[in-house]
């Protein structure tokens, strides 16, 4: 049986996807239905078949795509920070410019990314053997 790593949804990012008041628009129950099962997939300790690594600046951070009625809607979430799934944001892309993430979202995520390495050191400092200590080493 394996074990489930916590979700870490504590972020406004919590709202985005699954309500329709929230930041951004609620995304349709099968977008739900793809992000929900990744990030289950990630809790397990396992590397969703949806989920791809960012490049550049966002290097190592891990983003879940789906299109759905000519939209796509993306998750972008970590596993670096020790025994916990982190999603860090969730939107439609609205761009009409390629696939390229827009500059907004990329310094939103890292600003996110910044309050979950505070988050996780203030609830979760004596879980060891996280792959950001791994890699500073």
């Amino acid at each position: 049986m394996s074990v489930r790593s916590p979700r870490v949804w504590e972020h406004p990012t919590a709202r985005s996807a699954t309500t329709s008041g929230g930041f951004r628009p609620r995304f349709p129950d099968p977008v739900q239905d793809v992000v929900g099962y990744a990030l289950h997939v990630a809790q397990l300790g396992e590397h969703p078949p949806e989920a791809k690594r960012l490049k550049g600046e966002l290097a190592g951070i891990l983003e879940i795509v789906d299109d759905f009625d000519r939209s796509t809607y993306r998750a972008v979430y970590t596993v670096k920070l020790a025994g916990v799934v982190y999603v860090l944001h969730v939107f439609q892309k609205k761009s009409t410019r390629g696939i390229a993430t827009p500059r907004r979202e990329i310094d939103l995520i890292k600003e996110r990314y910044r309050w979950a390495r505070a988050h996780h050191a203030a609830n979760y400092a004596n879980h060891v053997g996280s792959q950001e200590e791994e890699e500073e080493r």
